[in-house]
């Protein structure tokens, strides 16, 4: 996105002033009740409710979205609670062989992934909606219209059907490009990424409505796309110093 685009897009919108967090202001901070660091081996990782209600998408039926949300997202919540309560047991252990412990860190960081991308996922879903005109300017700056962009993330969607993996339009703060990204697991997200549209494509999320038939749910995912939630993910990216 050029400066001049960018600078259009943040003028078109609401924006809120973000201020950085560093270690030492979050610390400062958390001494105030403003903000505080949270035990790295906590488990209290608990389900965020749905954002919608699961009987009002259009071509996602209430059945697929609610064992979705049930059973593999709320599978990765009680899945990562436990494994950080057995790494805190592990690392206690002085006698806790490397391999052992990077097993369960394997481990962690799929079900961590798995935990924050099902919670972009359904939070950047709902009842069908208008697009978000601040959001069409910003994608048409990055990929040169709405249709070159729409085009691309049905286009890795489609290759993914069939198999696992994520699609994600995200902002990347280090190269400062918001791009597309095809996703293979949970485990493998671009970095220094922010992920502004998060599209499931295990086959989970679509087998029950749709059988094999991939590109069908995609075509529902867009149906069902909180645009306002998008466009505020971005506005938050664009004005977070990184």
């Amino acid at each position: 996105m050029t400066s001049v685009n960018r600078r259009l897009f943040l003028q078109g919108a609401a924006l809120a002033a973000i201020t950085p967090v560093t270690v030492t202001s979050a610390i400062a901070n958390s001494q105030s009740g403003r903000i505080s660091i949270s035990d790295a081996f906590s488990t209290e990782a608990q389900l965020t409710p749905l954002p919608f209600k699961s009987d009002k998408l259009d071509g996602i039926s209430q059945k697929l979205i609610e064992s979705h949300w049930k059973n593999n997202y709320g599978g990765s919540v009680r899945a990562l609670n436990t494994i950080k309560e057995r790494l805190d047991k592990a690392l206690a252990d002085d006698k806790t062989p490397a391999f052992i412990y990077n097993d369960l860190k394997r481990e962690h960081l799929m079900r961590m992934g798995s935990v924050v991308l099902h919670e972009f996922y359904f939070g950047n879903m709902s009842p069908p909606q208008e697009r978000d005109p601040q959001l069409d300017k910003a994608l048409t700056a990055a990929f040169g219209s709405v249709k070159n962009w729409e085009k691309e993330f049905r286009l890795i969607g489609a290759g993914l059907g069939g198999g696992s993996g994520w699609v994600m339009l995200a902002w990347n703060t280090h190269t400062q490009t918001l791009e597309n990204y095809w996703m293979a697991d949970h485990m493998h997200a671009p970095a220094s990424s922010q992920p502004i549209l998060v599209m499931d494509m295990y086959e989970h999320s679509y087998h029950m409505d749709y059988g094999a038939a991939a590109t069908q749910y995609v075509d529902a995912f867009f149906k069902n796309i909180n645009w306002k939630v998008v466009a505020s993910r971005l506005d938050k990216a664009l004005t977070t110093k990184w």
